[in-house]
């Protein structure tokens, strides 16, 4: 099934924003890498955590965050090639590199790796795969390779797109509960996997000042 929605501006005609979603970012003064999360709060459940807690104070933050009653999320879901919001816009272009977080199905835990860019794709995978979290390249229709991908819309043309199952993201919240009351509560797990991330990038940010 399609999205509801092919653009913001759609979206934001049809949703109430303050009461259907919200959202919120982060300009960083030290730092052109941007963690992104365009389907958060209930749309990918978990995806807003983790672009946060990955971003700190430290890089920039976006998020669309999602908090319609269960079930109703996926209505605000816009594909990422059509993700045209213009505070998402703008800090991804100012961006020299981004991190994309977003949920996949999935009944096992698993990370599919995706995005134009390369070595920060396969620097955060290397570190996730040593870590013992299990990775694979995306499938097409996952990969995040399309240039109008938001991931891609940085001034360098690339980025990372992570694909993190439900059960990988379950286990990141106390009792795998992934309400947003719960989601507050995060794991051992979910530390060790924002902070492998964060290693992955740093391997590949070897220039001095880049990211």
């Amino acid at each position: 099934m399609g999205d509801l929605y092919q653009s913001y501006g759609e979206l934001a005609g049809g949703q109430i924003e303050g009461i259907d979603y919200q959202r919120i970012w982060r300009v960083s003064q030290v730092s052109t890498l941007l963690h992104l999360a365009v389907h958060g709060g209930g749309i990918e459940t978990g995806t807003t955590e983790l672009a946060d807690a990955a971003a700190a104070d430290i890089h920039d933050f976006y998020s669309l965050d999602a908090f319609k009653p269960a079930g109703s999320n996926a209505d605000l879901h816009i594909t990422s090639t059509r993700y045209d919001e213009p505070q998402a816009l703008a800090m991804a272009q100012a961006a020299t590199h981004c991190v994309s977080w977003h949920g996949a199905t999935g009944a096992t835990a698993f990370t599919y790796l995706g995005g134009m860019d390369f070595n920060l794709r396969d620097q955060i995978g290397q570190c996730l795969k040593d870590a013992g979290f299990t990775v694979q390249l995306a499938t097409e229709e996952l990969n995040g390779n399309d240039p109008t991908n938001i991931c891609n819309r940085t001034s360098r043309g690339m980025g990372v797109q992570l694909e993190i199952s439900t059960t990988q993201r379950a286990a990141f919240f106390l009792n795998g509960d992934m309400t947003r009351a719960n989601r507050k509560n995060t794991t051992a797990a979910f530390t060790t996997y924002v902070n492998t991330v964060k290693l992955g990038i740093s391997k590949a940010l070897v220039v001095a000042g880049a990211g």
